[in-house]
């Protein structure tokens, strides 16, 4: 018998982030000639909401009328509603059932890409955990986080491990649908580590320790091989973990939509409806801002961006220009300190690499791989290497196996500026070591969150050379995923000092008394790159009072308003057991905006009462897109920060976003996913020769498309030829367009059996 399968590999090389209207390329524009949309019938994963919970007769009923549509899941508290498989164009006229509110096909979300470093960084001390540790809770236990329940939701951990195992309670891998959360191990290049290095920011409680060693973990496995889940499963970790009425709940994964209204947001929000303090990160796209993804998007989640320890960062200088170096995963730690010559060693090929005995080779990326490059450099006697990037931005690599020479990466505009140089005969360069702290990582994502126009992320945590956890030892690494648990920790150990603070009193606190910070120019960062900063633990445990919500958004106005007002009413609580006054600092004077902030306001013990701040703003004269800042409160010594932030008309964020290649569900199809925040008069995938930029074809092409998440299977014998394409994903409304550009390798493999 023979067997014919077709086998569709799509990859995607890079992407850059849409940031200009109207693609030129080499001096001449794109022309999109205007095709159908392909109409597939093609079978996906659906999450359907529902005003209240369906008892099972009731679905059953209900989906007898689609006996093509297979039901998977049910959802009490997450969401209300639940989640099925079947034809899309069945799960689209299920959702016109007067029962169901609204359908949203299933995501793919991942851990937030990681980094591996080779040092620890100062970082509990940075946010007082050391400190907290020598005080005590009401019982007069110390503040350890004893009795406090933390899910993590991750790829399991590994509770084995001899820092983990006095930690762990339980948990849950859905997944694979049993009770047991292991790490995935075993499958090459498929284990996983991840969760394991969460976990032990929070509870490690052995040679090393979390941020509250005496907690403990719950762990639900909902990202599996590869650290690669859905939003089913994600939704179905966050359904156990409040029937297992866990007090904080983190979630270091996400996608790069940057969305209030995807399915997991509502959910972590439902989550702390349920009493539970949600922490999840807002994401490694940075640092360009509108870049945050959910679930960091989630409105009451505590979402959180890294900022850096003390660290020791090697820079060259040449003509006087500092560029920063990042090290690449296996090197050897920069020791060079004194003036080198800079060679331009090509890609990196032994031919390009006979004048670098002694030198620092400067390669670009491309070709053959790292390690061979570094090899070749090894052998011609290079003191050290930096790669720099052959597409836009830095980028974070790693060896196949550790250097004999300090291995490091620059971005491609830095690159080309330095072989520009060498070429003129410019070839010396100094290296140094400067020591930073308290900074935003570059990779770390940046807000607002498009149309809820909200502050995200929220906090800044250390997320750089964070040594924790890994299954069979310890490792550094960096990433937005490390600096969320730090706040999960916190957020136990206070639970533990304050039992009867609910989500928004400990959002608050931290929130309220954590420390802005600021550039290296002395200015400050904007309250949508870091939220209300730095998180500072001791104050936040020491909080006599509480003001909530934690940040304001005055939301959009137009051009039209004249003037445009808005109120904005918060909640003084104070916590302490003697009298405060507050007061109300009236923000720096600006044209065209005006404040009435109330009169000084005194509060009992334990007492709360309501404040209104008033805002007006002349659009006619306030000509800022996104204005933001921060209002200040006083008490007995103390200040507290409230991040606000409006826009005018429509800010110049994204409408094109969260762009993904994979195979279909079905054999012989492929599968896109694209997210619209504000929807498209004119939406298409357009194929270009990546030589000649002469277009192809289209894979997809759609007219008056709604906002939100877009998600279509195609057959294999739409695709084109195999080869590599350039791939501009694009959205045009109201004379604007915004687009991302992709270069993706088609390969249609046969494989034919007798």
């Amino acid at each position: 018998m023979r067997r014919l399968s077709l086998i569709v590999a799509v990859f995607i090389i890079f992407s850059m982030i849409p940031a200009q209207r109207g693609l030129a390329v080499q001096g001449s524009k794109l022309v999109l000639p205007p095709l159908p949309a392909i109409d597939v019938r093609s079978e996906q994963i659906a999450i359907f909401q529902t005003e209240e919970s369906l008892r099972l007769n009731e679905l059953d009923q209900l989906l007898q009328k689609y006996p093509n549509i297979t039901l998977r899941n049910t959802f009490d508290y997450a969401l209300k509603g639940f989640s099925a498989k079947g034809p899309k164009d069945e799960l689209e006229q299920l959702a016109k059932e007067s029962a169901i509110e609204q359908l949203s096909l299933v995501n793919q979300y991942k851990t937030a890409d990681i980094k591996a470093l080779p040092n620890q960084g100062d970082n509990l001390e940075m946010i007082g955990a050391d400190q907290v540790r020598g005080m005590f809770d009401e019982n007069h236990r110390r503040l350890t986080g004893k009795g406090v329940k933390v899910g993590v939701i991750d790829t399991g951990i590994d509770y084995r491990h001899e820092d983990l195992r006095h930690s762990y309670g339980g948990g849950r891998d859905v997944v694979d649908g049993d009770g047991d959360p292991m790490e995935t191990t075993g499958i090459g290049g498929m284990s996983t580590l991840h969760g394991t290095h969460v976990a032990g920011i929070i509870a490690a409680n052995g040679r090393i320790k979390g941020v509250a060693p005496e907690a403990t973990i719950y762990a639900y496995r909902a990202l599996g091989p590869g650290g690669m889940g859905t939003t089913e499963q994600v939704i179905a970790a966050i359904e156990q973990a409040i029937k297992d009425k866990v007090d904080v709940l983190n979630l270091s994964l996400g996608n790069n939509v940057n969305g209030p209204d995807l399915p997991l947001s509502v959910a972590l929000n439902n989550a702390v409806d349920h009493g539970i303090t949600a922490v999840t990160s807002s994401g490694n796209s940075g640092p360009n801002i509108w870049t945050v993804g959910s679930p960091g998007t989630a409105s009451k989640a505590i979402s959180v961006g890294a900022s850096t320890p003390t660290m020791k960062i090697p820079y060259i200088e040449m003509d006087g220009k500092q560029t920063r170096l990042e090290p690449l995963l296996g090197s050897v730690t920069w020791d060079i300190d004194r003036t080198h010559e800079l060679v331009d060693g090509g890609i990196g090929k032994p031919k390009q690499l006979k004048d670098v005995e002694g030198k620092i080779a400067l390669i670009e990326r491309g070709e053959i791989t790292f390690s061979e490059k570094v090899i070749n450099a090894e052998k011609a006697g290079a003191a050290a290497v930096i790669i720099y990037n052959n597409t836009k931005g830095p980028f974070l690599g790693n060896l196949d196996r550790t250097s004999n020479i300090p291995v490091m990466s620059i971005s491609k505009r830095d690159g080309k500026e330095l072989t520009q140089k060498i070429a003129k005969g410019n070839a010396l360069v100094r290296t140094y070591i400067i020591e930073e702290k308290d900074t935003i990582a570059e990779f770390s994502s940046r807000g607002p969150v498009t149309s809820s126009w909200e502050i995200k992320p929220d906090l800044l945590a250390p997320g750089v050379a964070i040594l924790s956890t890994i299954p069979g030892g310890y490792l550094s690494l960096q990433g937005t995923s490390m600096s969320a648990p730090h706040v999960a920790g916190a957020s136990a150990l206070l639970k533990q000092a304050h039992p009867d603070w609910g989500p928004e009193q400990i959002k608050a606190a931290l929130m309220n008394y954590a420390k802005p910070l600021v550039k290296g120019n002395g200015e400050l960062y904007k309250t949508y790159e870091q939220g209300a900063g730095r998180i500072q633990l001791k104050e936040s445990i020491e909080a006599e009072v509480l003001v909530y919500p934690s940040s304001l958004r005055f939301g959009r106005f137009q051009l039209a308003d004249k003037p445009h007002e808005h109120q904005a009413v918060v909640t003084l609580e104070n916590t302490s057991q003697k009298p405060q006054k507050i007061t109300f600092e009236v923000p720096k004077k600006e044209q065209g905006l005006t404040w009435h902030m109330p009169m000084p306001i005194y509060l009992e013990a334990g007492e709360k009462k309501e404040a209104t701040i008033e805002m007006q703003a002349d659009p006619q004269i306030f000509k800022k897109k996104i204005q933001d800042g921060t209002l200040t409160l006083h008490t007995d010594g103390k200040t507290i920060s409230i991040p606000y932030l409006f826009v005018l008309e429509e800010p110049n964020y994204p409408r094109v976003m969260g762009f993904d290649f994979g195979s279909g569900d079905r054999e012989g199809t492929f599968r896109y996913e694209v997210y619209l925040p504000g929807g498209a008069e004119e939406f298409g995938i357009a194929l270009f020769d990546p030589d000649t930029y002469q277009f192809v074809q289209y894979l997809d092409w759609k007219r008056n498309t709604g906002k939100g998440l877009i998600q279509e299977e195609i057959p294999v014998e739409n695709l084109p030829p195999e080869g590599l394409y350039m791939s501009k994903v694009f959205a045009r409304a109201s004379g604007q367009e915004d687009w991302i550009e992709t270069y993706i390798q088609i390969s249609k493999i046969i494989d034919i059996q007798h």
